[in-house]
Order: structure tokens, then C-alpha cells, then sequence
């Protein structure tokens, strides 16, 4: 068995090879099959413009061999790299906040002490291609800087690229645009997702929204690493990249699709606790097993389970949400 997975990161003590061996011989053949569709379709002349085929490809998950192009194109980051010739090495090579760069360093050791690739001993160690990507990423948006979590999102885009400038121009796809002012020093965005969340659990899952409330649960105690870290070191791998592949096409409301499929499929264990400590133990518990490994039929349900959810309730939903917690502040 490897006790190292394709990305480098250490299984741990109690993986469950056997239905891992079971589910990964499974989904070779869909991920052979979506290979050749690919090709296909990557070698049409006209590129990868937006279009409902090219939708529903994605949400069928994109070969490790096209990912970073395709991620690349969809969320618009091509297209600022090429506008930008140059731009991403002046940023390396001007001026530094020290304190900016004190931040970062501290966070170096504390990114993936699971993953080989990251580690001071890895040659080449990935550790100085993140540490180059973090501090442009916070001379180029001073408003965010930099703020934990952000060393876990720019990490992942690194093993996908392999490519620092590419990884750059990622980052700031998904903090610049993607979702809304996550990393800000007072995280308003974060903060007000995490509200909305909870309104749409109370509208499609209301037991639990009930049993929150009852027990005085907050949602950021429970989800707030969700949508910090996007999904990583809380899901498996293969599951957060096809997770990542929808939220660089179709935008943040994928992390709510997500987060309701993994509650609502979950609700009957979930009303099981009766306290306050029991229910944040449920809320890690949804989030191991094989519901989560089997990424592909996970994807699937992400797009039946929850329901129809436009982004316009979401933005309706964002605008009250952020208006009381700034009634509150």
C-alpha cells in the first residue's frame, strides 16, 4: 500500500484501504472515459468558451491533465495573466512589508506537515514557491494582505499547477473575485456566508436548523474552516478538487451546495445529539466516510440533494445577513 497519496500528502494511521482500492478502481474508468471527452474537446479550435456542454463537463470533473488549464481559463485568470506580462515577478522583486513577510514565514512549517512536497527536506521543496506566491499575492491586495487560510488555498493550487505565476493569478481569482471578501482583516464575506448558511438550512433542512438553536450552537463553530480553507484537510483530496473545478466555473454558491448536501444527507445523525459538544462532534464526523470518497456520485448529489438555489437568494440572503451582523458590530 503507499502510504503517500498522488499529491504528496501522508495517509493517515486508520485510511481505510480497502474501500479506497474499491472506489478508486471505479472511478479510473470514469475518469478514462471523461479523459477522452476531454481531448476532444480541448482540441476543437475554438477553445473552452462558456457553454452548457462545458458546464456539465466540468461538473463531471476535469482530468489531473487539464485541470490547471481549465481552471486557468474558466475563472478568468488566463486572461489577467496574459493582460499582465510581467507583473507577478515586479511584485517579487519590489519593495517588501516586513511584517507582511514575518506572517508569512511563520505559516511556512505550519502548511501540510502532512505533505512530503512541503517539507524543508523535499527537493524541490514547494515551500519557497508558496512563500513567493503569498507574498505577491499580499503586495498586490493590500486590503487583504495576507490571513490564514490563504497558505492552505495557494498550497493546493501549487500541487495543481506546478506553476508559481499560475498559482498567483489563481489565488486571486478566488479571493479577488470568487468569493466575497473571505480574507479581509474583518472577514465580512466569511462572516456573512456563514449567516446565510444558516437561513438555507433553515428553509431545506429545519430540524437541524432547530437543533442549533436550541443548543445556542453558532454556525462559525461548526463551518467555519469549511469555507476558510475551501474544503481542504476536511475532505478527501479527489473530492475538494472536483469541488474546486465547479467553484472556479459556477462561483461560491458551490460551497453552499455543498455544505447542504453533506448536512441534509446526514440530518437523521446529526439529530441524534443532544448537546451542545455532541452536535461539533457531528459536524466532523459528516465530513469522513465513504459518502465523501465516492467523490463522484458526491457530485452528483451536490446538484440534486439541496435543491434549486439561484444566486439570487444567495444574494438576497448575503445582503440581509450582512446588514444585521453590521447592525450588530
Amino acid at each position: 500500500f503507499c502510504r503517500v497519496d498522488p499529491y504528496g500528502f501522508e495517509r493517515p494511521e486508520d485510511f481505510d484501504y480497502a474501500s479506497y482500492e474499491a472506489f478508486f478502481s471505479r472511478y479510473l474508468v470514469v475518469l478514462t472515459r471523461r479523459a477522452i471527452k476531454w481531448s476532444k474537446l480541448l482540441k476543437g479550435n475554438n477553445g473552452i468558451q462558456k457553454s452548457l456542454k462545458v458546464k456539465r463537463y466540468i461538473r463531471k470533473g476535469i482530468p489531473n491533465e487539464h485541470r490547471a488549464l481549465i481552471w486557468m481559463i474558466v475563472s478568468g485568470a488566463q486572461a489577467n495573466m496574459e493582460q499582465n506580462p510581467g507583473y507577478y515577478h515586479r511584485l517579487l522583486e519590489g519593495e517588501k512589508n516586513d511584517k507582511l513577510v514575518e506572517a508569512i514565514k511563520t505559516d511556512m512549517n505550519r502548511t501540510f506537515p502532512d505533505n512530503v512536497k512541503f517539507r524543508k527536506t523535499a527537493d524541490p521543496c514547494l515551500q519557497h514557491v508558496l512563500y513567493n506566491v503569498l507574498v505577491a499575492y499580499g503586495h498586490h491586495n493590500k486590503a487583504v494582505g495576507y490571513c490564514q487560510g490563504m497558505n492552505f488555498i495557494a498550497g493546493y493550487l501549487i500541487l495543481i499547477t506546478k506553476n508559481e505565476e499560475e498559482s498567483f493569478w489563481l489565488l486571486d481569482a478566488l479571493i479577488g473575485r470568487i468569493l466575497p471578501d473571505y480574507y479581509s482583516p474583518v472577514m465580512l464575506g466569511l462572516k456573512t456566508d456563514q449567516e446565510v448558511l444558516g437561513e438555507l438550512v433553515k428553509m431545506k433542512v429545519p430540524a437541524v436548523a432547530e437543533l442549533m438553536e436550541r443548543h445556542g450552537v453558532m454556525w462559525t463553530l461548526v463551518v467555519s474552516r469549511w469555507f476558510i480553507c475551501l474544503f481542504i484537510d476536511i475532505l478527501p483530496v479527489e473530492t475538494v478538487l472536483r469541488i474546486w473545478d465547479c467553484l472556479f466555473y459556477e462561483g461560491s454558491k458551490i460551497i453552499f451546495r455543498v455544505a447542504l448536501t453533506l448536512i441534509k444527507q446526514h440530518q437523521a445523525f446529526i439529530l441524534e445529539a443532544t448537546n451542545f459538544p455532541d452536535i461539533c462532534d457531528k459536524f466532523k464526523q459528516i465530513t469522513k466516510g465513504t459518502f465523501v470518497t465516492e467523490c463522484h456520485s458526491f457530485m452528483q448529489k451536490i446538484f440534486t440533494d439541496p435543491g434549486t438555489l439561484s444566486m439570487a437568494t444567495i444574494n438576497k440572503l448575503r445582503e440581509t445577513c450582512r446588514e444585521k451582523l453590521l447592525s450588530q458590530g
